[in-house]
């Protein structure tokens, strides 16, 4: 036989295959669990990436600080341990400071959900114009908060505000709405400002509820307040829960009062009314008036401790009254 008569590798399919596999035990198979990780991991890494440098390392940081007395400026500082912490628990002005803030999230935060649950109602009944009323209410959520701080300085101002122009009009003696004690009810005043954010996420919660269920209240001759009192708000309460945590969360953060409050040093800090004093305006001054960035740092992460505390505790005391559909706890 010769050369040109010896079929080639290619026309021979057994020769073909086994060499296609001889090839392949040269590298590891990857199956498709492996692909849909690797699909996992790489869509999800911008997250993880901005998670670990943008969370978890100032986080690392500010603990660090806290141990230590530095300043923010000055290379001369020392660690001093527990010190910044036995100084905060015996700190007068920390504890005033947290208990006003403590009573402003009790206050603003069922304010909140009850003024946004209530616009929700309103705007998801069958009204003309129902998609402009929406927008126009949820407009006020979408403001920077130093834009709304500086539209409520100028509309409650002693001397030039529109509230005090109003109250002039009709021979009220003007008000001092900017200091104690009426801050605090501006401060109140701006949260209902922000309703429509808990507006939105109520309507969607609303759009849920089956009609069915309403439909058969009424066949039974359940009342509407009946109604929303044993069928709405039980099939909201997942929604209730998720705002009353996220608004506890963000009312004990809140940096309004300072927004509010007239200048006075670089940072402010020393013109807030005494009433709207809460805790992060006691770490902001800290931090930015006084330089004491390791006392800051304590301040920040008791408070972050003190919000999981509070949060497991707000999960653990709702675990009964909280109707999921779903069970969240269900294996799938």
């Amino acid at each position: 036989m010769t050369v040109d008569q010896i079929p080639a590798v290619a026309d021979r399919p057994e020769a073909a295959a086994s060499t296609g596999r001889a090839s392949a035990a040269g590298r590891p198979r990857v199956t498709m669990t492996a692909r849909r990780h690797r699909a996992f991991y790489l869509f999800t890494s911008p997250w993880i990436i901005g998670f670990l440098l943008l969370t978890i390392v100032p986080m690392a940081y500010a603990l660090w600080l806290s141990f230590t007395t530095f300043d923010g400026i000055s290379p001369h500082w020392k660690y001093v341990g527990l010190g910044n912490y036995r100084e905060l628990l015996s700190d007068p002005v920390t504890w005033d400071s947290l208990g006003r803030a403590g009573l402003f999230a009790v206050t603003s935060v069922p304010l909140s959900i009850i003024a946004g649950l209530g616009l929700a109602v309103l705007v998801n009944r069958p009204l003309k114009a129902r998609g402009l009323f929406r927008t126009l209410l949820y407009l006020p959520a979408v403001v920077p908060p130093v834009g709304a701080g500086l539209a409520f300085k100028f509309l409650f101002d002693q001397n030039s505000g529109a509230t005090n122009g109003v109250l002039t009009f009709f021979g009220i003696d003007a008000l001092a709405w900017l200091a104690d004690p009426y801050a605090r009810y501006v401060l109140l005043m701006t949260v209902l400002w922000g309703a429509g954010n808990v507006m939105i996420i109520s309507l969607a919660g609303l759009q849920d509820v089956p009609r069915e269920l309403h439909e058969a209240a009424r066949i039974d001759g359940a009342s509407a307040w009946r109604t929303f009192r044993s069928i709405t708000v039980p099939l909201l309460s997942p929604v209730l829960l998720f705002q009353t945590v996220t608004g506890m969360i963000a009312s004990v953060q809140t940096i309004m009062p300072l927004l509010l409050a007239p200048l006075g040093d670089t940072s402010g800090i020393t013109t807030v009314p005494q009433s709207n004093y809460l805790y992060m305006m006691h770490v902001f001054a800290q931090y930015f008036a006084l330089g004491r960035y390791g006392y800051a740092s304590a301040l920040l992460w008791v408070l972050f401790v003190l919000i999981l505390v509070v949060t497991g505790l707000i999960f653990k005391f709702t675990s009964g009254a909280v109707f999921y559909t779903v069970d969240p706890e269900a294996k799938k």
